[in-house]
C-alpha cells in the first residue's frame, strides 16, 4: 500500500493510505535515506509504501520504502552539530511566522530558514504576526524589516491571527498546496491555524512571563487536511536553526541578492570577503544590500552556529 505520513511521534507514524484510511505504522528495521544522518529517517509529508500486519486484534503498518522526495526542510541541531532533523518533506510553500517581541525573531534565524528553503527549492513566505499588538514605532520597525525581504524577492504579509487581518490573503496562497508553518514557540502558529480552520481547535498557550518566550504546544509535526483544498503541516516551535553544511562557494547562491551580482565579481569563486572588485561588497557600501543579510551570510560561511540568536533583531 502507498500513503502519506501525517504525523511522526518518533517511533510511530500516522499514515493516510490512498483510500483515505489511517494506519499506525512503524518503520522496517534501520534504514537511512540518501546517506542523510538524520534523527528521523521518515518525516511528515513523506510518501511511503507499507504492508499491513495483524497482531491479535490490532492492525499495524510496516513502512518498508520511502518514495523519492520532491524536497524537504532540514536543520542541524545547534547543540548537537552532527545531528540533523528533517522538519517536513514534499512542501509547496514554507511559511515562517515572525514576531518583533514576545518572542523576538532574529534576522539571523529568518535568514537561515530562507537559505535552507532556497537550497531545497521551496517557496518561502514571511508572515509578520501580532501586528495588532504593536506600537507605532514597532510597526515602523516591522515595515522596515518587511521591506528588506521584499527587496530580496520574498513575499511578506502582515497578519493578526487573533483579529483575522490578512488571513484570507494567506488562505489564497495556500489553496491546492502542501504548506508548512514554522517559527519560534509563541509566534502564534497554532492560533493562526485555528483562525484558518477553526474546527481543528489546536491547543494554544500563553507566553512565559519569566522568559518572554513561547511554550511548546505542538510536540510533533503533524499534517492536516483543510476544508479549503489545502494541507498544512504544523511543526513544533524551533529555538535555533542550524544550517546543514553547504559548500562555501555555493552559499552565496542561496542569497538571491548575492547570486544576482555573482557574475559581476572579478573572480568566479569570489566569497565576497576581501577579494578585489567584488560586486557584492560594492553594493553593500552603496546600501543596495542589507547589512543584516550580509552579516548572516558571513556567520553561516564561517560556521558560527553557537550563540547566533544573541544578535540584535535588526542590524543597527
Amino acid at each position: 500500500m502507498k500513503g502519506t505520513v501525517y504525523k511522526s511521534t518518533g517511533s510511530w507514524y500516522h499514515v493516510k493510505a490512498e483510500n483515505g484510511t489511517f494506519y499506525q505504522c512503524r518503520i522496517k528495521g534501520k534504514f537511512r535515506i540518501d546517506d542523510i544522518k538524520s534523527t528521523n529517517p521518515v518525516a511528515v509529508g513523506d510518501r511511503v509504501y507499507f504492508e499491513v500486519e495483524k497482531k491479535g486484534d490490532e492492525t499495524i503498518g510496516i513502512i518498508n520504502r520511502i518514495d523519492d522526495r520532491d524536497n524537504y526542510i532540514i536543520r542541524r541541531s545547534v547543540n548537537l552539530s552532527k545531528q540533523t532533523h528533517i522538519i517536513a518533506a514534499n512542501i509547496d510553500i514554507a511559511f515562517l511566522l515572525i514576531t518583533l517581541n514576545k518572542p523576538v525573531t532574529f534576522t539571523t534565524f529568518i535568514d537561515r530558514f530562507l537559505v535552507t528553503a532556497e537550497a531545497y527549492d521551496i517557496q518561502a513566505v514571511l508572515l509578520f504576526n501580532k501586528i495588532d499588538t504593536y506600537t507605532e514605532d514597532e510597526l515602523a520597525e516591522v515595515k522596515y524589516l518587511a521591506a528588506v525581504y521584499r527587496n530580496v524577492g520574498y513575499e511578506c504579509i502582515g497578519i493578526s491571527a487573533k483579529t483575522g487581518k490578512n488571513i484570507e490573503k494567506v488562505k489564497a496562497l495556500m489553496k491546492n498546496k502542501v504548506c508548512m508553518f514554522s517559527g519560534h514557540s509563541g509566534v502564534g502558529k497554532s492560533t493562526l491555524i485555528n483562525s484558518l480552520e477553526p474546527g481543528l481547535n489546536l491547543k494554544t498557550a500563553e507566553i512565559s512571563t519569566q522568559h518572554q518566550q513561547g511554550q511548546h504546544t505542538t510536540t510533533f509535526a503533524e499534517m492536516f487536511d483543510l476544508s479549503f483544498e489545502a494541507q498544512i503541516i504544523d511543526t513544533p516551535g524551533i529555538r535555533g536553526f542550524g544550517v546543514v553544511e553547504m559548500d562555501k562557494e555555493e552559499l552565496g547562491d542561496y542569497f538571491p541578492e548575492l547570486f544576482k551580482l555573482k557574475s559581476e565579481c572579478k573572480f568566479n569563486n569570489c566569497l565576497h570577503l576581501e577579494e578585489p572588485k567584488c560586486a557584492v561588497k560594492e553594493a553593500l557600501e552603496k546600501e543596495e544590500i542589507a547589512w543584516s543579510r550580509y552579516k548572516s551570510y558571513l556567520q553561516i560561511l564561517q560556521g558560527e552556529d553557537d550563540g547566533y540568536r544573541k544578535d540584535s533583531y535588526i542590524e543597527e
